[in-house]
């Protein structure tokens, strides 16, 4: 696990430990709810978590309820077992996460909030509870919040279970020990949440940038990355490019430059596609890299998304059906089941891919693919369903030549198609 060293010029805001320690904090007590919420709002931060919401409105939803009781929950558990961003922050940077959490609680009229962990993020688990520990005894957090009479009492919850927790509704039903399965929304948890309570869930990385705009002004960040969605994003880097492992991007750079910034290919490598997204995610072309930024929107409009943070690079040895097929089959396995078309649509999703893959498709196949990842995807409770038919349909969009065998019709298009070589 290491971090690749941004080229020269791009911002670095979430990797990098707060000047002044509390400084945020007290911030957000001299200003208020309503004002930090605001600052937050003009900043047009965004969700890290692959949601996108804006943070300021969220938090705003859950500082307008009239609950009694009311939760602020950070985030950390990675769905994704090949990414480890979230584990990364909070080993270089548990600071920004406490304080931007902090932050939350004070802003929404929390008093007790939760920083949700994998079991195995020891070390990142131990350097948050040193942190909330040295806050305790100072002052900092507690019964008394830096003297101003408000209470705040923070715990590291480390968590195990499947992908699914990472899910903000699974997450909230795993802190509380119940089944983790997705709940139907609406209601959000920023008014139904823990324990039925009002909640705030923020991804740690969303709330490192919180640290980082309260002590630095929400104009200073809405220069860094894409306008729409400023600031920048943790990318976990793999496959077939020079240096793997995780670098911070500024919002909206093409995804060639990201490629070029991990060293480019591998010697005597060429790259096919990108895998923008995780397992769920979508490949892009190496023909769109230079065009497509890296930003939600941008990637929406390719049919990938942000997800996990995860990208990989897939060079002209691999298969795309074959790797959009095990994927698909993934997250079939890892997918809760509770409704029919997770439970079943998202198999039979798997088993045509994989016909593709062994050449027994048929004629209707290609439309059969298109009609169930549709039905999916309408009826998903979750973005893991409903992102599911991503790489199996990104997959068709960019390489169809590879998917239909030779001599067959594809009644989608109803053109004679045949395998790439």
């Amino acid at each position: 696990m290491k971090q690749i060293a941004a080229p020269k010029g791009w911002a670095q805001l979430l990797l990098t430990p707060p000047a002044t320690p509390w400084a945020a904090l007290r911030s957000v007590l001299a200003a208020g709810p309503a004002a930090t919420m605001q600052t937050l709002i003009d900043a047009g931060l965004r969700g890290r978590g692959g949601g996108g919401f804006l943070t300021g409105e969220k938090w705003r939803i859950t500082a307008a309820s009239d609950a009694d009781v009311k939760y602020a929950v950070a985030n950390g558990y990675e769905s994704d077992p090949a990414v480890f961003t979230n584990r990364l922050l909070l080993e270089k940077n548990a600071q920004a996460v406490v304080e931007g959490l902090a932050a939350a609680a004070l802003a929404v009229g929390a008093r007790e909030a939760f920083i949700a962990v994998r079991a195995e993020y020891t070390e990142a688990a131990r350097a948050i509870e040193a942190i909330i520990h040295n806050a305790e005894r100072d002052g900092v957090l507690g019964a008394n919040v830096l003297g101003s009479g408000r209470e705040l009492i923070m715990s590291v919850r480390p968590l195990q279970g499947s992908s699914m927790i990472g899910e903000e509704t699974v997450l909230l039903k795993a802190l509380a020990g119940k089944r983790g399965q997705p709940e139907q929304t609406p209601p959000y948890p920023s008014t139904v949440g823990y324990l039925g309570k009002p909640t705030v869930v923020n991804n740690v990385a969303t709330l490192a940038a919180v640290t980082w705009i309260i002590s630095n002004g929400a104009a200073a960040f809405k220069q860094i990355g894409d306008p729409a969605e400023p600031g920048t994003a943790l990318v976990q880097i793999s496959g077939s490019l020079t240096n793997a492992g995780v670098m911070e991007v500024p919002t909206g750079t093409p995804l060639a430059e990201i490629a070029a910034a991990a060293g480019g290919p591998t010697k005597g490598a060429t790259i096919k596609a990108l895998l923008i997204g995780g397992p769920s995610g979508g490949f892009v072309p190496a023909n769109l890299l230079a065009s497509t930024p890296y930003s939600g929107g941008g990637l929406a409009a390719v049919g990938a998304h942000i997800g996990s943070g995860a990208l990989l690079a897939v060079d002209q040895s691999v298969a795309i059906p074959e790797l959009a097929a095990m994927l698909t089959r993934w997250c079939a396995d890892e997918a809760c089941g509770k409704t029919i078309p997770c439970r079943i649509g998202t198999r039979r999703l798997a088993e045509i891919g994989q016909r593709f893959v062994d050449g027994l498709a048929g004629p209707q196949d290609v439309q059969k693919l298109h009609a169930l990842a549709a039905d999916v995807a309408d009826s998903a409770l979750c973005a893991h369903e409903r992102l599911t038919p991503s790489p199996l349909l990104t997959g068709m969009r960019y390489f169809e030549r590879e998917f239909v065998p030779t001599g067959v019709v594809a009644e989608k298009s109803g053109a004679v198609v045949g395998r790439s070589e």
